[in-house]
């Protein structure tokens, strides 16, 4: 899915990632979450149809759910809310796009691990720590943390992000909103953990994107969604293995069979793959949302 808004006067493009194209609209900046997928840092060929739509779905239940714990730079999912100038591209917009409130961005992603998966499992198998934090000896992979933990990383623009401590965060964005936005973090967590649990789902880990808008700390980009966060069921859940996920980590064990380098450019999925990873996000909307995904509309 393509947009070319910058051909629209008034209107820019400022910025683009592996999922998400970024315009400048007046005072504004809509947020187009695309069909792209990525794995190993990699952009494959292949599109998961309404992916982006799942992503902006749920960003928008999360951040109706989160209310009242932090301002977001969110202003409508709604096309019909739109500025006029992008009215002819309102269709391809729609269920896809949100409109913010401009925001000077963090240098910092702020993740939260309540269980020990993915890289943190890989670094406690080796060094005994998550993110340099000495860990209790005996843990095995998916296992519960006593306590969630807050573990920051740089904000790669390409390449992989790399793990801060706390103190080297404090570095970049300051010890007041460092703490501001490890608690921010911690408590936006937990109350997600809690909603995730009441629909038969395990919030293992996530991660949480901060900006000022006048001033004013603001959660921003997207939340708690399949991309930014890992979900399991928790009937399946069994400490001691990997977990079924409801992301793109199926995407990734296909590709592990693979003769690829994980260099660009990537395999093409084939039909299969791509239907079993729509299903899903879609199951993850529907999961976390209670409702069926083909009434979204945005």
């Amino acid at each position: 899915m393509t947009t070319s808004l910058d051909i629209a006067p008034g209107v820019s493009r400022i910025g683009s990632g592996k999922v998400r194209e970024l315009y400048a609209v007046g005072p504004y900046v809509l947020l187009v979450a695309s069909d792209r997928i990525s794995a190993f840092d990699v952009v494959l060929p292949t599109p998961i149809p309404d992916k982006g739509k799942v992503l902006t779905a749920l960003t928008g239940f999360w951040l109706d759910h989160l209310r009242g714990t932090v301002p977001d730079h969110r202003l409508s999912t709604d096309v019909d809310d739109f500025p006029d100038v992008l009215a002819p591209f309102a269709e391809r917009l729609r269920g896809r796009a949100m409109l913010c409130r401009r925001a000077n961005v963090l240098p910092v992603e702020c993740v939260v691990r309540g269980y020990l998966a993915g890289s943190a499992w890989k670094e406690y198998r080796v060094a005994g720590t998550v993110n340099g934090i000495g860990m209790p000896s005996g843990l095995v992979e998916s296992a519960e943390l006593a306590e969630p933990l807050f573990t920051p990383t740089t904000k790669a623009s390409v390449g992989h992000d790399e793990n801060l401590s706390f103190q080297q965060a404090t570095r970049l964005i300051g010890e007041e909103v460092a703490e501001r936005v490890r608690d921010l973090s911690l408590e936006l967590y937990g109350r997600a953990r809690e909603h995730a649990r009441s629909r038969g789902l395990i919030l293992a880990d996530t991660k949480f994107e901060f900006g000022l808008v006048d001033g004013e700390l603001t959660l921003i980009d997207e939340v708690l969604t399949p991309d930014s966060s890992r979900f399991w069921p928790a009937d399946d859940y069994e400490p001691g293995r990997t977990q079924a996920a409801f992301d793109k980590q199926y995407v990734r064990d296909w590709l592990e069979t693979l003769d690829w380098n994980k260099e660009p450019p990537g395999p093409e999925l084939p039909d299969e793959v791509v239907a079993s990873t729509r299903e899903r996000y879609t199951s993850a909307y529907e999961r976390l949302t209670g409702q069926s995904f083909a009434g979204w509309r945005g």
